[in-house]
């Protein structure tokens, strides 16, 4: 990938080479998609390039190429900064996309699952990524793209702004559950999640998405934009986890393997995984997957 210019054009414009980046300019090159990304450093011959959610200088959009599809890796809290930064990229860059079909340039902001469920990456606590909440009491609610969430939360707001661009400006969230692949590997995380016996008793389901998949929803919304505008997608791989399971497979001997055998005689549990309706938390993402006409390519979390 080479440094672009303001007067370069590229089909995708990748703010923030974070993580999914790993995935997704490889997938670029692949598949002979033209690409730059940024990064506040400008490090790896990336454009040096950091979004003031509170600022109205237009100058660092300067630097960016046109582009047909901007990707919006970062997250964004702060009210009016959604609507902010597609305003100075358009001011910078008053013509069409660089794509064939003459569209507007649209924007996808990446966005978190966390909207649904309380989850810490919908408060910008990543450190926490593995910390889903605890296990709800109750019968089964499936979560699908259209339930309704807690618009008080920051995060959502922000994402309710962006998609009110649309149709004038085409914008679409994908939110994302739990990201693995590459460094983030899921048995690394259950010692330092479970903790406790205690701690496990309370833990239910969790959905995870490869970062290949990501890649592939991302560029299947690049290729066919008028179906996601103006529109929120949820994306899971299409599987509910059981913590417990985890646990048991990639826990340590003795600690988080011994604690998920006693609860399973404690509570009646003759085999694992659990289901999703013993657990009572699932999340549907079929109607992403169908709309688009793909299938998740990663279930398997001890595969690459």
């Amino acid at each position: 990938m080479s440094t672009a210019t303001n007067s370069a054009q590229v089909d995708l414009l990748i703010l923030g080479a974070g993580w999914t980046s790993k995935f997704l300019i490889p997938l670029c090159a692949a598949r002979g998609i033209s690409h730059a990304a940024t990064s506040r450093s400008g490090r790896d011959d990336t454009i040096k390039f950091e979004f003031d959610p509170a600022s109205d200088d237009a100058e660092p959009f300067r630097a960016l190429p046109a582009a047909q599809t901007v990707l919006i890796t970062f997250p964004i809290y702060r009210s009016g900064a959604s609507a902010r930064l597609v305003k100075l990229y358009e001011e910078t860059h008053p013509s069409k996309g660089s794509g064939s079909d003459g569209r507007k340039t649209g924007f996808v902001q990446l966005g978190s699952s966390g909207i649904w469920d309380g989850g810490p990456t919908a408060k910008g606590d990543h450190a926490a990524h593995f910390q889903r909440p605890d296990v709800k009491e109750g019968p089964l609610e499936w979560t699908t793209r259209h339930s309704k969430f807690n618009e008080s939360n920051e995060r959502g707001r922000a994402e309710i702004e962006l998609l009110a661009l649309s149709p004038d400006t085409p914008t679409t969230v994908l939110d994302l559950c739990g990201l693995w692949g590459g460094p983030r590997q899921v048995r690394n995380f259950v010692p330092r999640v479970i903790t406790s016996k205690e701690v496990l008793k309370g833990k239910g389901s969790i959905h995870m998405i490869h970062g290949l998949d990501v890649s592939r929803a991302i560029l299947a919304v690049h290729a066919n934009f008028e179906r996601a505008a103006g529109e929120r997608w949820l994306l899971t791989d299409g599987r509910v986890y059981d913590w417990w399971d985890w646990a048991s497979a990639w826990g340590e001997e003795g600690k988080q393997t011994k604690w998920v055998r006693e609860l399973m005689n404690e509570e009646g549990i003759h085999a694992l995984p659990r289901s999703p309706e013993v657990i009572g938390r699932g999340m549907d993402s079929r109607e992403f997957w169908n709309t688009f006409d793909l299938e998740p390519v990663k279930g398997r979390l001890g595969e690459e």
